[in-house]
């Protein structure tokens, strides 16, 4: 175990130096064969028969797909259509400086069997501009090159017909112009004297400060060729130094995206803990590029590259506690023109969409402008979901993103699990066959489990003969909503206590009488079981010996005695309960503010984020576990719960006789409906979620350390998730599936049991019978068992940005976040 931790820290110090170091790396950003191939196009201008740059030539030689394809795929093996071209381009290449003989013949032949299937569709899905421009000119470069093309009359029609869509596009557009992005002149490489004569002086004019042309490396590339220019050259040269490796579609790229992308997909992963220092440094970095920056009113083309920056930039700094008002990304808002254009346009902005979309999960109570942000964006994804896996124009909606987008507008991030986001995450995002069925490093260890369903048969919970049996549920919840807890200790204590809260809970809904209950508070009040039988026994043992284990455990460790704040908090619960017993059998109607100062207290969730935030941060003030002395921000996730919970259980309730917000407001106004009393409740959820949202990334100076702040967002979370559409912790089957994606199962021959493709993590909840075996540990750069990481954990490092690249297409910006 010791050699495994030293080569994943070896892993991590090397995957730092090569992505976090003091410039940035283009290693994180994807090569483009079809740019790269036009740079190998160029010749030395000293010695025409070698190419200028060699580097970019031999990477092409060795980077041809087994297929025999080069260019984009989906998930490692599925070309997509961006393969054509950049296959075409590549051969020609190759058959001008008298290479690659066996790559050609790889690659005609991946056109020969591909190219049609890959060009057929329908009317629905029409192939995006770009496209359309570039395709007709590589199947042109390459016939005039000499390659042997052999289609049949099919495919000629085909190819046919995309000349003539190329040719009403260059009829229809000027070279540059202020609706299209990038402009026609940024296909310069494509142009053929019968589609546009482009003179010296036109390219030249159009030149950026850098010398390229619109940041396109092949287009400048035929812009050196076809002028000479010096600036160009400068240009191409400095590329091929900052990029030995292949180049990138586009260049220079925004250093600050790539890098708030690179800190994206570190956390999207599941990886971030082992960062957290160069995540911090991008951050502030950044942070201090947008501290009182202007709104801008920039050329449309460049508003969508903009306004995807701002969205993920406020998403991250408000994530990390830094304050970042909605303005900074919601700009967008206050131009007519821009709406317009990005709605009629739509299809082609479906990643900034999905961004800005992601922004407006953060927003606090009162921030109008994001929540007019996701109703627009939210309008526009759904658009965009009918357009089903292609778009109107420049860009083709790959599957991972399209089934990302499903999940994120079928259950908002508020209700899902860290582990189980993670884990989607890597799953759409997949680039080699070890992570299908094989990460079994990505599992939570279902040894707890087991020995959770031991504790509660030893203490006799599990045969009281009442109530629900909710062992693996509590402990999926606490081990997969969030990378907090790490320590074994604490998720344990939490789940434990989550499975007595329940067992309590029900024998004072259900079972215990009046006398039975009384008896049983009062022991709980002196600390004392004398005198008590049955499952009023057995909840005072296990309650007993539960805080006498967490007391001891932190006295121990911290020489800090906490067990009789530990006490009060179970007291105070149990004596909510006890309230709300005697309301309902004496048929007492609380006000609904009575109702909430007790519900808050007896949704319990207060007890589970306090205990366990000890052992975070035991040399935290012991004024924080104080009973009716909580911090806003613990009231606000109490509050937020209880509202949660009342939403899908007020049917259940009415029919027990219990009392619910919902019913209450219902009582009290005779002339509402039960809806008007759910949409108050709603309502009153919504503010109270954004409060806590507020007190969880606001960094307020208090002495309330951000780990105890994300336990209160986990906890609450996994209510958002078990009462989002229906009361799921009461159902026995309907989280299973869940389940069984969080725990690694092993079938008897040893193997991994692979999932079906296509099967979610939400919201999808099959009846299936679970079967719980030995496993792994949670994500995969967390602890496994008492603070040490499975092996398997070092494939994740040694692939994890090799394939989760930048992947950049024309137009630039719009799939920045997508493999």
């Amino acid at each position: 175990m010791a050699s495994s931790l030293a080569s994943i820290e070896a892993l991590v110090v090397k995957l730092k130096e090569e992505m976090f170091s003091d410039h940035l790396h283009y290693s994180f950003v994807s090569r483009s064969a079809y740019d790269t191939a036009w740079l190998a196009m160029i010749p030395h201008p000293l010695e025409p028969t070698t190419p200028l740059f060699k580097s970019c030539l031999e990477w092409l030689l060795i980077n041809q797909n087994r297929q025999g394809y080069w260019g984009e795929s989906v998930n490692g093996d599925l070309p997509t259509i961006d393969a054509l071209p950049a296959t075409l381009v590549c051969m020609v290449v190759l058959q001008k400086w008298g290479l690659g003989v066996k790559n050609i013949e790889k690659g005609l032949e991946f056109m020969h069997v591909n190219m049609e299937e890959m060009l057929h569709h329908d009317r629905h899905f029409p192939l995006p501009r770009w496209f359309l421009i570039v395709f007709s000119a590589t199947i042109e470069l390459a016939e005039s090159s000499g390659l042997e093309l052999k289609f049949s009359d099919h495919m000629k029609s085909v190819i046919s017909q995309i000349c003539a869509k190329k040719q009403q596009i260059l009829g229809m557009e000027e070279l540059v112009d202020k609706c299209h992005h990038p402009p026609l002149i940024a296909y310069l490489e494509t142009f053929s004297p019968t589609d546009y004569k482009v003179d010296q002086e036109t390219i030249t004019k159009h030149l950026s400060e850098d010398g390229s042309l619109f940041q396109s490396p092949s287009a400048t590339a035929q812009a050196y060729i076809s002028t000479g220019n010096q600036k160009c050259l400068n240009y191409l040269i400095q590329l091929v130094q900052k990029c030995p490796n292949g180049v990138p579609q586009t260049y220079p790229m925004d250093e600050e995206l790539v890098e708030l992308s690179m800190v994206d997909q570190v956390e999207r992963l599941g990886l971030s803990e082992y960062f957290t220092e160069e995540i911090d440094c991008i951050l502030k970095k950044v942070y201090r590029s947008y501290k009182g920056q202007e709104s801008m009113h920039e050329n449309m083309n460049f508003i969508p590259a903009k306004l995807y920056k701002d969205s993920l930039a406020f998403r991250l700094f408000r994530l990390h506690c830094y304050s970042i008002s909605p303005r900074t990304f919601c700009w967008f808002l206050y131009d007519e023109e821009i709406l317009d254009h990005l709605e009629k346009n739509c299809g082609q902005f479906t990643s900034l969409m999905y961004s800005v979309y992601r922004a407006t999960d953060l927003m606090f109570i009162g921030e109008n402008e994001a929540d007019q942000a996701r109703s627009f964006s939210k309008k526009m994804l759904q658009k965009i979901s009918t357009i089903k896996k292609t778009v109107d124009d420049n860009v083709v909606i790959r599957p991972n993103l399209s089934k990302v987008i499903e999940e994120e507008l079928s259950v908002p991030w508020i209700a899902r699990l860290d582990h189980l986001d993670h884990r989607m995450w890597i799953e759409q995002n997949k680039e080699e066959p070890m992570w299908i069925g094989k990460a079994s490093f990505y599992r939570l260890s279902c040894v707890h489990i087991q020995l959770l369903c031991r504790w509660s048969k030893m203490w006799g919970l599990a045969e009281l003969g009442f109530g629900r049996e909710k062992t693996t549920y509590c402990y999926f919840v606490v081990a997969a909503s969030t990378c907090l807890p790490h320590d074994s200790i604490i998720r344990m204590l939490v789940a434990k206590s989550a499975i007595l809260i329940t067992v309590a809970d029900d024998f004072f809904d259900m079972k215990g009488s009046l006398e039975e209950l009384q008896m049983l508070i009062e022991a709980i009040h002196r600390w004392d079981g004398k005198g008590l039988s049955g499952p009023s026994k057995v909840i005072f043992n296990v309650l007993d010996d539960l805080v006498r284990d967490a007391s001891k455990i932190l006295f121990l460790q911290e020489q800090i005695d906490v067990t009789e704040d530990f006490r009060d908090l179970w007291r105070e619960t149990f004596d909510s309960w006890l309230t709300e017993t005697t309301w309902g059998k004496s048929r007492y109607v609380p006000s609904k503010d009575e109702y909430m100062e007790i519900g808050m207290i007896s949704i319990a969730t207060h007890l589970l984020v306090l205990t366990s935030s000890c052992f975070l941060n035991p040399s935290l003030p012991k004024n924080k576990i104080k009973p009716q002395k909580y911090d806003n921000i613990t009231r606000s996730l109490m509050a937020s719960a209880r509202l949660v919970n009342d939403m899908q259980s007020y049917q259940k309730e009415q029919v027990e006789g219990k009392m619910n917000l919902v019913l209450l407001h219902f009582k009290e106004n005779p002339d509402a409906s039960m809806d008007d009393s759910i949409d108050q409740v709603k309502s009153l959820l919504d503010m109270k979620r954004k409060e806590l949202l507020k007190h969880v990334f606001m960094d307020d100076n208090s002495d309330f350390p951000k780990q105890w702040k994300y336990l209160h967002l986990s906890c609450f979370k996994v209510f958002q998730m078990l009462y989002n559409s229906t009361n799921l912790f009461d159902k026995d089957t309907e989280l299973q599936v869940d389940i069984e994606r969080a725990i690694y199962i092993t079938p008897e021959n040893g193997f991994s049991k692979q999932l079906k493709s296509g099967t979610t993590c939400y919201p999808s909840r099959e009846k299936k019978n679970l079967t719980i075996n030995d496993g792994y540990e949670r994500t995969p750069l967390q602890r496994y068992g008492e603070g040490r990481m499975n092996i398997r954990c070092q494939r994740v490092l040694k692939h994890t940005m090799r394939n989760f690249s930048l992947k950049v297409f024309k137009p630039p910006v719009f799939n920045l976040c997508f493999t």
